[in-house]
């Protein structure tokens, strides 16, 4: 639970507790935002266990069955082996601590490449939209609440779909390519936040610059959600290998809501105090700075077994030295 939520529940059951009473309207939100957890509660209970936990409490059989619905013939034989062998070579080591993780070079590189995605999912703005929305369209001068909720509504309607795109394109276009063109949108979508903006402290045509900056939170939630909403999530699953894949999707998790938390917290402020055109601008900052991230250090997973991304991370560690034909493969991770 995030903060903001955490002060807005605070706050609204203390006034329940001194009153005595529920007001209705409240009542009905309170009611509603209960029905998505319902359904994920009940969604969760039809989902299979996870095939190494079933392999790692040999019922081999089940854990077979549940990576037959994913993989093909000749993908499921190489997963098996795969994590027959990892869990083979997992039972022989010890407990892997937070401080392992930066003393193997090659998975210092895979956690930078999976930490640094999931900061500048955050840091490009994404919470900040959806935690104000509504304080953005007042901003941008709709003061009615009821147009104002209704437009952020819209907002996370877009995301939602978005989402449902994202799930098809990732395996269509792949992880880096999705991220980047998610990125372009996202920086044109915040220029175009800020030019509206600036436009209103200036005094220039309130109405029709208004629309503009409901029409950029739209374009910004459209090219955000397929793209840099899921992809950090996903390489997060895929470029770590078996024995660190926990401890490193934790630590990678805390990096996101710590900058969650920190861009969240400051928005208000840092937008009262520079203006909310500069604040976006800021913001398309980091969405360029992003863009080059994902070309440097983050590579292409696509069709790459957990295998081949491990190769890919031991020949960036140690270059043309490392002993393996794995040239190959990074050619095919950077470019598929």
């Amino acid at each position: 639970m995030n903060v903001q939520v955490l002060i807005f529940l605070t706050v609204r059951w203390s006034e329940i507790i001194f009153h005595g009473q529920v007001p209705g309207t409240w009542r009905w939100m309170l009611g509603v935002s209960a029905v998505p957890a319902v359904i994920q509660f009940v969604l969760m209970l039809l989902l299979p266990e996870s095939p190494r936990w079933l392999f790692m409490k040999d019922d081999k059989n089940k854990a077979i069955s549940v990576l037959s619905k994913i993989y093909d013939l000749a993908r499921l034989e190489d997963e098996i082996e795969h994590l027959t062998a990892a869990l083979e070579e997992e039972s022989q080591k010890s407990v892997i601590r937070y401080s392992d993780v930066f003393k193997k070079k090659e998975i210092r590189i895979a956690f930078f490449a999976g930490a640094g995605l999931q900061a500048f999912q955050q840091f490009t703005g994404i919470n900040t939209v959806m935690y104000y929305s509504p304080t953005i369209v007042q901003m941008a001068g709709f003061r009615s609440n009821q147009l104002a909720l209704f437009l952020s509504l819209i907002v996370a309607a877009l995301n939602a779909a978005g989402t449902i795109v994202g799930i098809y394109l990732i395996d269509h276009v792949g992880r880096k390519k999705l991220a980047l063109s998610s990125l372009s949108g996202v920086i044109l979508s915040l220029v175009i936040l800020a030019v509206a903006f600036f436009a209103q402290s200036s005094g220039s045509s309130g109405g029709l610059y208004g629309w503009i900056a409901v029409l950029g939170l739209a374009l910004y939630i459209s090219f955000f959600s397929p793209g840099m909403g899921p992809v950090p999530w996903t390489v997060n699953s895929e470029i770590y290998p078996e024995h660190y894949r926990g401890i490193c999707g934790g630590m990678s998790a805390t990096v996101n809501w710590t900058s969650n938390l920190i861009v969240s917290e400051s928005f208000l402020s840092v937008a009262d105090a520079i203006g909310t055109g500069t604040t976006f601008l800021i913001l398309a900052g980091m969405a360029v700075l992003a863009v080059g991230f994902v070309i440097v250090f983050v590579p292409e997973t696509k069709g790459l077994t957990f295998a081949e991304v491990e190769q890919i991370w031991k020949k960036r560690a140690w270059g043309s030295g490392y002993n393996t034909n794995t040239e190959s493969l990074l050619v095919q991770g950077d470019q598929s």
